[in-house]
């Protein structure tokens, strides 16, 4: 039995401008774009928008009897001619999409759609890539019959992509997205901070219905950008998105605000948060005080593993702080720390005391980053401890917050917005 043939793929500059005929061959019109309504992973081609009699008219797929380079055949002889309006979710492709950035989300990067790729599959002609190489612009300015001859670029599967579509009267991104959501924090973060300001707007709105999502974003992104996005919301919504940050990322994030809003955002937060917010802010944010995180686990020296990790289960730090469980004495003393792999190794009936011998080296809130780095390139350890006078801990700084200050500005990668997959 003979293999399947695989579908033609036709380039979308070779299909408009080419001639809409009836069945019989005679011309009507003009092709002037592609239609299609997005969501499914290959779009359909939902109709034509073509030149008739001097006016735009729709053409539905139904009355499509072949797609094809330089022309496009209909199955009867009678065409609507009432004017074309474009209804909630239609997309044109060569106005909305050819020639825009789109997100690539499994190299979670900016690309560029040169030319779009339409194939005939399960019975109705889709969008099955975009090419983002060079070959897709010379395409369209050598002649038909040379372009017609030249294969994809750098083609890139429509399955993996997402279109920007902010610009569009009639459609939106969706919220939530689920491409979008395969993406992690940081890289979202990424692509926020490379599109233009339309677009990252977009993304974060994208991203919106999911709340801890957006907060995870907004912790991600560089001061510049966040300042940007902040700046348009009221202060109530400030307010939620703070409440949902870490409470050191929130700092920094009530620091991009004018001064004549941040006191004014800080008591719309809930009694904790604002307490824990109001204490952060007093440090520099360059020193351990600035840069800890008050979310961490310990508990007194009494406490059994049970309790323990009973407690861990409870708990709402984040993951990088918990990879240390302190130990204090009845004075709240700090008095030593396990590790968390340790703690599940330990014996059962063990209390903390008894499996937490290990006396971390910690810091005072003035230390500066270069000593906390220090510490744990020494100690090998992914978090430090921040004491007062009275060695109590007052928070945590984590590897991540570190590294985030001793890399050079504009560390993240570089998009390449032209072309690449």
């Amino acid at each position: 039995m003979a293999a399947a043939r695989p579908p033609t793929v036709l380039h979308l500059s070779l299909i408009v401008g080419g001639a809409l005929r009836d069945r019989n061959g005679g011309r009507l019109g003009k092709v002037d774009d592609l239609i299609v309504r997005l969501g499914e992973d290959y779009p359909p081609v939902i109709g034509v928008l073509a030149t008739v009699a001097g006016r735009q008219v729709f053409v539905p797929a139904a009355e499509l009897a072949e797609i094809g380079h330089g022309q496009v055949e209909m199955v009867s002889d009678v065409i609507d001619l009432q004017r074309f309006e474009r209804r909630a979710g239609e997309v044109l492709l060569r106005k909305d999409v050819l020639d825009r950035q789109l997100i690539n989300i499994d190299g979670a990067r900016l690309v560029r759609a040169n030319e779009i790729e339409i194939a005939r599959l399960e019975g109705w002609y889709r969008v099955v890539g975009v090419d983002t190489g060079l070959r897709g612009i010379v395409r369209r300015v050598v002649p038909r019959r040379l372009g017609t001859s030249m294969p994809p670029g750098g083609f890139l599967d429509w399955a993996s992509v997402e279109a920007f579509t902010g610009h569009v009267p009639t459609v939106r991104l969706r919220v939530p997205h689920p491409k979008l959501a395969r993406l992690h924090p940081a890289q979202l973060a990424d692509l926020v901070e490379a599109a233009s300001h339309n677009e990252g707007r977009e993304i974060i709105h994208a991203v919106g219905d999911d709340e801890e999502l957006e907060a995870d974003v907004f912790e991600e992104l560089d001061p510049q950008h966040r300042r940007e996005f902040v700046d348009e919301r009221p202060d109530e919504e400030v307010a939620q998105l703070l409440e949902r940050m870490e409470p050191d990322d929130a700092v920094d994030l009530l620091g991009d605000l004018p001064e004549e809003r941040r006191e004014h955002v800080v008591r719309l937060l809930p009694a904790v948060q604002r307490r824990r917010v109001r204490a952060l802010a007093g440090y520099d944010p360059a020193t351990a005080g600035g840069l800890m995180s008050p979310e961490f686990v310990c508990l007194y020296a009494q406490a059994t593993k049970r309790e323990a990790i009973e407690r861990i289960e409870r708990s709402r730090a984040p993951a990088d702080t918990l990879g240390w469980i302190y130990v204090m004495n009845l004075d709240r003393r700090l008095k030593g720390a396990i590790a968390l792999a340790d703690l599940l190794r330990a014996p059962p009936g063990d209390t903390m005391g008894d499996v937490a011998t290990f006396l971390p080296p910690r810091v005072p809130p003035e230390a500066d980053i270069e000593e906390v780095a220090r510490l744990m390139t020494d100690y090998d350890l992914t978090v430090v401890p921040v004491v007062d006078d009275r060695d109590q801990i007052l928070g945590v700084v984590s590897v991540d917050d570190v590294l985030e200050m001793v890399l050079p500005r504009g560390w993240r990668r570089r998009f390449d917005v032209l072309g690449g997959g």
